[in-house]
């Protein structure tokens, strides 16, 4: 039982650097910053041969499952896929149980098997097995089937259940991040809305860039998306369907809508609205179209998150002479300051698990990605730059997506906006490649 030890360790490892950190009595409200650049945590490593086909050898689809699995675990941060040039035994077939001492002598720790081909009807089928390879026992494996132009989302699938099983955790591969594409100068910015899988592939445009587009929102059933857009110079909230291409303006209003967001259960959206001078949070229900007003206040409130179970809402203020993060009940009503360090706090949003609120912060004129617990406590800062911006959550709660903007140079050359992702630890930071610059990213639930 020695060798499952290290499974269990970085399961454990991975839930104390991902789950949070120590409450501190009498410093509830404490701006905390934690340095682990140099902490101890070692990814495991795993080995992921190519995925064998019918006759054995490696197809190439069963390559490229393959590699997609590996780079998915990859950039996870707890696992470290063994370079196949080290590999002893050559896996070909499922039938042939692994040599674990071939294994053992290149230091993996964990073994994929795989095979993948096309069936009769031409749909591939992909199956995999995990091992541990120390103490030579199978872990987990499933086969499943998809049409030949989704063989990236078995992949992805595959490497969901294998982080589950390594580490406790629900994945988040099997997902979609849709933003804000950015191209030409600063002074004439076409933005479109975009979108891809959660690793930059199957990159797609959803808008041609005729008209200015912003905050873009999946819904919980991931298939639509909720966006603002200045058609023909109005700012009007819309709703995109992902599997039609139609998209519908949620209403018609006398002010200015921004910031929308779905509500858990998908049914309704939440909204800011400027009217008359004065900006406050606005609900609508989908079905029935009928809008309640959830604040009542002189100041600016805006940029509202729902909580997981829906029954409160974060959002921005500045009624207290500064911009700062609220909680209130779902119902609006009477609001509760949450966010007490120094400096601005902006764009909250509630992670899916329930326990975080991730937020930009400004401070000495740097900005900061961070999270907090919805009471206020526990606040830590992941991320810091010229510019980073709009954090939002992975659906299993223990990543985060941004974007970070490089200034220009004296000339105004060079500024660049980027997408990045980064887990709770603050460490593992990667960057997001798109074709052109992003900003505004949105991460999808877990695709159905």
């Amino acid at each position: 039982m020695i060798a499952m030890s290290r499974f269990r360790l970085l399961a454990a490892v991975a839930a104390v650097l991902l789950l949070g950190w120590a409450a501190s009595p009498g410093r509830a409200f404490a701006e905390v910053r934690i340095d682990i650049t140099n902490g101890q945590l070692r990814p495991l490593p795993i080995a992921i041969p190519d995925f064998a086909g019918h006759a054995g050898g490696a197809t190439q689809v069963g390559r490229d499952i393959a590699r997609v699995v590996a780079a998915d675990l990859d950039r996870s941060g707890l696992f470290k896929p063994i370079d196949p040039n080290a590999y002893i035994q050559s896996v070909e077939s499922l039938q042939v149980q692994p040599r674990f001492a071939d294994w053992k002598a290149i230091n993996a720790e964990a073994l994929v098997q795989g095979k993948a081909e096309a069936g009769p009807d031409g749909r591939i089928r992909a199956e995999f097995r995990l091992w541990d390879v120390m103490s030579e026992t199978y872990m987990t494996g499933w086969a499943m089937s998809a049409a030949p132009a989704d063989w990236r989302r078995l992949a992805h699938k595959i490497a969901d259940a294998i982080y589950k099983r390594v580490t406790g955790e629900d994945g988040y591969f099997d997902t979609q991040i849709v933003y804000i594409a950015e191209s030409g100068p600063k002074s004439d910015r076409r933005k479109r809305l975009a979108i891809m899988d959660q690793d930059g592939e199957n990159h797609r445009f959803l808008t041609d860039g005729s008209e200015l587009v912003l905050t873009p929102r999946f819904s919980p059933s991931a298939r639509e998306i909720t966006y603002l857009s200045y058609y023909r110079g109005t700012p009007r909230v819309y709703i995109f369907n992902l599997d039609t291409g139609r998209r519908e303006a949620l209403g018609n209003f006398p002010g200015m809508t921004f910031a929308p967001r779905f509500s858990p259960d998908g049914n309704k959206v939440v909204f800011s609205m400027a009217e008359d001078g004065n900006t406050e949070i606005y609900e609508m229900n989908l079905m029935t179209r009928s809008k309640v007003r959830l604040t009542n206040n002189p100041a600016i409130d805006t940029a509202p998150s729902f909580s997981p179970d829906g029954s409160q809402i974060v959002f921005e203020s500045d009624r207290g002479g500064g911009q700062q993060l609220y909680v209130m009940g779902a119902g609006g009503g009477g609001a509760n300051r949450i966010s007490f360090g120094d400096g601005r706090y902006a764009t909250p949003v509630w992670s899916p698990r329930g326990d975080l609120i991730a937020f930009t912060k400004q401070k000495s004129g740097r900005f900061y990605i961070g999270v907090m617990r919805p009471d206020g406590s526990g606040e830590r800062l992941l991320a810091e730059g010229f510019l980073v911006e709009g954090p939002t959550w992975a659906p299993n709660g223990r990543v985060l997506a941004f974007w970070r903007e490089s200034p220009s140079d004296e000339r105004g050359r060079g500024q660049t906006a980027r997408l990045y992702t980064i887990d709770l630890t603050g460490v593992n930071e990667r960057m997001v490649v798109t074709p052109v610059d992003g900003s505004d990213p949105a991460w999808s639930p877990l695709i159905p």
